[in-house]
């Protein structure tokens, strides 16, 4: 394929990795830019672009918006990384292809999660660490490469609508290094801002807040056909009862409706990630001081609308 294809005016489907590295370098050394300095402002490891360039690493959609900015590509780059086949050859567990098959077409999906964050919303560092402890060796990276091909189609532009609500749990409990959980923090912000993405938390101190008791989805197909998806330690379990529908969809609406709001939990989210700390990261750039202001304040809101109760005090 040609480099004029690769930019989006040939209607050929791109297949390769190296073809969106070769694309990516055009650009940044049409802007005059080395690696190291397309590198520093992203904020990245050099490392990273080159892997990138080379085709020997999937980018992560945050990073490819972010080269989209800062080389001023008018979403050449983005467009090209949702058409890209990242994937061609990766198995699912046997229990779980179904829900994968699932998710390559449905045109909706509604989840509740606790304790984990869903594998829709996991970065590369956190699934690995999540596979690490029970897995080796090929094995742990052919589940990590399985879960991260069933995000590509919903973090693509026009993606189909996801809808989550996390229990708080999901950002307290360290899974891997407290970088990785700082990582997973500022993607969960990242993802939030795609018009198709809508994440909300769950927080535990919230008196009267009804939670099922497993994580759960909600998946609609393009047919309009509904399921109902939850896990065991090793199976999946699919129901399409409308009664199981009504009630799981009843369930997740008031739970919904209970939990933070999209903004006051973006600030919860931010709040968590500045406890795992930036881990020798880069301060945000100057575009997104503002955002990170608005997002203290909502903090702050939310410390003073939390419920306060009597302190005890020894009596003397």
């Amino acid at each position: 394929m040609s480099q004029r294809d690769a930019t989006g005016e040939s209607t050929e489907a791109a297949t390769t990795a190296g073809v969106f590295g070769d694309v990516l370098r055009h650009f940044r050394r049409s802007a005059d830019l080395t690696q190291d300095g397309l590198a520093g402002q992203i904020p990245c490891d050099r490392s990273l672009v080159a892997r990138v360039e080379a085709g020997t690493r999937v980018p992560q959609d945050s990073f490819v918006r972010r080269c989209d900015a800062v080389l001023t590509t008018g979403g050449v780059l983005i467009q090209l990384w949702g058409r890209i086949d990242w994937y061609p050859a990766v198995e699912h567990p046997d229990w779980f292809q179904r829900r994968a098959d699932m998710d390559a077409v449905a045109v909706a999906v509604r989840e509740y999660q606790t304790q984990d964050i869903p594998g829709l919303l996991q970065i590369e560092g956190y699934a690995r660490a999540l596979f690490s402890p029970v897995m080796t060796g090929d094995v742990v990276e052919e589940r990590v490469r399985a879960r991260l091909s069933r995000q590509q189609r919903f973090l693509a532009p026009g993606g189909p609508l996801y809808v989550v609500v996390l229990d708080e749990s999901c950002l307290r409990s360290i899974v891997g290094e407290p970088s990785v959980m700082y990582d997973q923090c500022a993607h969960l912000l990242a993802v939030s801002q795609l018009p198709n993405i809508h994440v909300q938390v769950a927080p535990t101190n919230q008196p009267g807040l009804a939670r099922p008791k497993t994580s759960m989805s909600l998946l609609t197909l393009p047919e309009g056909d509904q399921w109902a998806y939850s896990e065991s330690m090793e199976s999946g379990h699919f129901h399409n009862d409308p009664g199981v529908i009504a009630r799981h969809s009843f369930i997740y609406d008031a739970l919904r409706a209970n939990a933070l709001s999209a903004p006051d939990s973006a600030a919860l989210i931010s709040e968590a990630m500045e406890g795992y700390g930036h881990h020798g990261q880069a301060r945000p750039q100057s575009h997104e001081v503002d955002q990170e202001q608005l997002q203290r304040e909502r903090r702050r809101q939310l410390h003073r609308n939390r419920p306060r109760y009597p302190r005890l005090r020894p009596h003397r």
